[in-house]
């Protein structure tokens, strides 16, 4: 039985400058699998013939190569098919949500010219303290809010994109951190949220995004729907 054959070739041609290369595959297929098993048997040794047991057990290694060749292939046409039929029904149901409000996770937006966002903070307590610090692409503080409201839950403001001098900033990405400080003097975890209106909805290779602000959101960000 030969188990591996080397050739070696020597090209007595002059050299060109075109070259190929061939990559080979890793990948044993039921093809390339029923090749190597013919070539075993053309090349086993006349005296000593391969076993009929032997030769069962490799058919029935085939056997079990094909049928999980097919059930890989059925597999991934019946989870693209799901992937598929999900799609469609998150961009039906996304269009239903427009002109609904809605709460959105995160302290990230974008200023696209709106004029004005609403920023939001969920305390778990009540607070002595609580300030928002805005920040741009850069990491910069631009704006400070201070004194805002203290009471445990929900608290909402509304900024018109002026930084601490009063100028109007440009237009881009913006992050906002909550700094609240409880009544023992400790830090407090604040959770930062956007409200606005959905007012359109936009169909992309990655699914359905929501509009809000003049803004773009995936469905992931929202925490709450309202009517």
């Amino acid at each position: 039985m030969i188990s591996s054959v080397n050739t070696t070739t020597t090209n007595t041609q002059p050299s060109t400058s075109n070259t190929s290369s061939t990559t080979a595959s890793n990948t044993l297929d039921k093809n390339s699998f029923m090749k190597l098993l013919i070539a075993q048997m053309q090349n086993q040794d006349p005296m000593s013939p391969m076993d009929g047991t032997q030769f069962a057990a490799q058919l029935a290694q085939f056997s079990s190569l094909e049928q999980l060749q097919n059930l890989n292939t059925s597999m991934t046409t019946s989870i693209n098919a799901n992937y598929a039929l999900t799609q469609s029904i998150n961009n039906t149901l996304s269009s239903t949500l427009i002109g609904k409000n809605v709460k959105l996770g995160g302290g990230s937006f974008q200023n696209n010219g709106q004029g004005s966002i609403d920023l939001g903070y969920t305390l778990p307590s009540n607070a002595s303290s609580v300030s928002i610090s805005i920040l741009d692409s850069n990491g910069n503080v631009v704006k400070t809010l201070n004194n805002l409201p203290t009471a445990s839950g929900d608290n909402k403001l509304s900024w018109d994109f002026s930084d601490n001098n009063g100028n109007t900033l440009p237009q881009g990405s913006y992050t906002y951190t909550v700094n609240a400080t409880g009544s023992d003097g400790s830090t407090m975890t604040a959770t930062p949220f956007i409200e606005g209106t959905i007012s359109g909805v936009q169909f992309g290779a990655n699914g359905a995004s929501l509009m809000v602000g003049n803004s773009q959101y995936q469905l992931s960000d929202v925490m709450e729907i309202f009517n």
